[in-house]
């Protein structure tokens, strides 16, 4: 069930077509309270987050943070966690969801339709604890207009012929939303035509690609994120994000990667095949423009970053073609956080087996 600002949100139970559904999506985006709250969204400057002292916008400021990779999810609570973020999404979607009583907030990185109905599932159930009278404030930011140029009220026109990948992921996710027996107070939907901006020559780019939630209170800031801020264990995720198509038991859903009450990431262990190192020696001989038109669904609005973030995957897999180097005895990844707030890999030691005497 849907709330925008703090009335429900009507909607036709009888009805399932297709149709229905694009008019949930059609009149979010007109609705003038989240038309308001999107205007305003455009006027505050991005934060550009860094852990380097020198920084204006030093993430320092923020004493604890997670950060979310493409496909992952993660609930913080409030009491351990100062900030939760998430970037890098131009035709996927950061979606934020926290309970408006204990705090506890939710944020995921959704990149396809498919994986919207058990992620939301699985944010749910850090969130809400048994508890479905709670009232969720969501806040949407991403999926720019990658369709057709012409648009209007920040929706493409003619939805059928959308070859777009934005359009579908927001459809589903507010389908989602409204046939969901909780209740969501969107106060963020700032998706397709409302982060679309153009140049010159007709090219579209988002607006805002990534977000940062303050925990304690809340609020919402556009954000982008640098090498220093996206940790821990950077590549070794980015790698897990496509190895997990390749494994039956992620298919449709999001990755877990953050221990909420323990405060730690644990990497699952995931696997790669020579298949893999193959193409990862195919693709690194690519020019850059070349990786992009192959990688990216959207490779005119790509951070300049994005072939580096790349090509440095493909280097760890081709160095390490063995998973279980980075895996040992199929073992996860752990990391705690160091009171001067550094992610550190917690070496676990493997049991010995107890070697028993032999009677004489």
């Amino acid at each position: 069930m849907i709330f925008v600002g703090g009335v429900p949100f009507p909607t036709d139970d009888s009805s399932s077509s297709q149709s229905q559904e694009h008019d949930i999506l059609t009149a979010l985006m007109e609705h003038p309270v989240l038309v308001s709250a999107s205007s305003s969204l455009n006027d505050v400057e991005e934060r550009k987050f860094s852990v380097s002292k020198d920084s204006s916008l030093s993430i320092s400021r923020h004493n604890t943070w997670v950060y979310i990779f493409q496909r992952e999810y993660a609930t913080v609570d409030p009491a351990l966690v100062d900030a939760v973020g998430t970037d890098e999404a131009t035709t996927c979607v950061g979606i934020v969801i926290r309970n408006q009583k204990s705090g506890m907030t939710s944020v995921a990185h959704l990149d396809s339709p498919y994986i919207v109905d058990v992620g939301l599932d699985q944010m749910l159930a850090s969130v809400v604890n048994q508890s479905s009278d709670a009232m969720l404030d969501v806040h949407i930011i991403g999926g720019f207009d990658d369709g057709s140029p012409k648009h209007v009220n920040g929706i493409t026109e003619g939805h059928a012929e959308l070859e777009g990948y934005s359009f579908p992921l927001c459809k589903k996710i507010l389908e989602s939303l409204a046939k969901s027996n909780m209740k969501f107070q969107i106060h963020t939907l700032h998706v397709l035509g409302h982060n679309t901006r153009r140049d010159s020559e007709g090219n579209s780019y988002p607006i805002f690609s990534g977000l940062l939630v303050e925990t304690a209170t809340g609020s919402i800031f556009p954000a982008s994120f640098d090498a220093t801020t996206r940790c821990p264990d950077e590549v070794v995720r980015r790698i897990r994000v496509t190895a997990a198509f390749e494994d039956g038991s992620w298919e449709g859903r999001l990755l877990e990667t953050y221990d909420t009450q323990n405060d730690q990431f644990v990497i699952a262990p995931c696997t790669w095949s020579m298949r893999k190192i193959h193409i990862a020696l195919m693709l690194q001989n690519l020019s850059d423009q070349e990786i992009l038109l192959t990688c990216s669904t959207s490779p005119f609005a790509e951070a300049p970053d994005f072939v580096d973030g790349l090509r440095r995957q493909w280097d760890y897999l081709i160095q390490h073609p063995d998973w279980r180097e980075t895996f040992p005895s199929k073992q996860p990844r752990i990391f705690q956080r160091t009171q001067d707030n550094i992610w550190v890999r917690h070496q676990a030691k493997l049991a010995i087996p107890e070697l028993k005497g032999t009677e004489n």
